[in-house]
């Protein structure tokens, strides 16, 4: 990629550590002659990125998809400082981070773009999401009775806890503990899982790139909350449709030229039985 020139900070100091990290990265970044600006504030003010050559977060996944929805507006790259160990999204961690940063600004690393969805309600409103929208009662415990078109052509109704929509970003979020699919994050697909189905043979379904969902609400006297990332919330009322596609935005994410998806996905599931990690116990 091209040097960076000019970069954002956003730095979640909740998380412990992340004011050192940011404040070395910094230092790297001024000898280097990049110009700078910084926030603690997320999710970002519109068009706080407009000029940046890419951002840089230093918290957790859920600090970067705080950021997400902007950087994909602006077209501008995240790159993800782990506070802890590695992250889905935040893919350096501060160790690799502070030895490797002068190389990324010299636009050492590649950007891999990642799919999001875009979520809009009847009432006008309308978001992106990078990892999933979540559909469910507005009051917690209930059961919602959720009819799903696909271009148009009834899927099935589903009585249910809720329907997750994910992307292949978001395949090892929510949609993962529900018994979702995991998904390689260069298919660009959306999987619509439903939470704690009452028909047991309610499995995933996994859409193609260009389908337009529509989602109806059938359940009596109740409102819906849709959530975008966990993060941001559309208030849904009976009847009223809620429609999902994949976004025209793509988030771009900064990650190292050596990134192996499935080595992140193995150390973070904890998955074993991966060749050359296996102890050689049986003979």
């Amino acid at each position: 990629m091209k040097p960076i020139r000019k970069l954002a900070f956003v730095i979640n100091e909740e998380k412990s550590g992340a004011h050192e990290v940011a404040r070395a990265l910094m230092a790297v970044a001024r000898r280097a002659g990049v110009t700078l600006k910084q926030t603690k504030r997320y999710p970002l003010p519109r068009g706080y990125l407009d000029g940046c050559d890419a951002c840089c977060v230093i918290g957790g996944d859920g600090t970067l998809l705080g950021v997400a929805r902007e950087s994909a507006r602006s077209g501008v790259p995240l790159i993800g400082v782990n506070r802890g160990s590695l992250g889905f999204l935040t893919t350096f961690s501060a160790e690799e981070a502070r030895t490797h940063f002068a190389a990324l600004l010299q636009g050492n690393f590649i950007v891999h773009q990642r799919t999001m969805l875009s979520c809009s309600a009847a009432n006008g409103s309308h978001d992106l999401a990078l990892n999933d929208v979540l559909i469910k009662d507005e009051i917690n415990s209930r059961l919602v009775h959720l009819e799903v078109f696909a271009d148009g052509e009834l899927v099935t109704g589903y009585t249910c806890d809720g329907l997750i929509f994910s992307t292949p970003t978001g395949s090892t979020a929510y949609n993962l503990s529900a018994g979702g699919p995991l998904i390689h994050p260069d298919a660009a697909v959306i999987a619509m899982t439903p939470i704690c189905p009452h028909t047991l043979s309610n499995r995933a379904i996994i859409f193609r790139e260009g389908v337009q969902l529509r989602i109806f609400n059938r359940t009596g006297n109740s409102r819906l909350l849709v959530a975008m990332d966990g993060q941001r919330n559309l208030k849904v009322g009976l009847d009223s449709p809620v429609d999902i596609s994949i976004a025209k935005h793509r988030l771009a994410l900064a990650q190292s030229p050596d990134y192996s998806h499935f080595s992140v996905v193995r150390a973070k599931l904890k998955w074993s039985g991966a060749l050359g990690e296996r102890q050689h116990s049986h003979h």
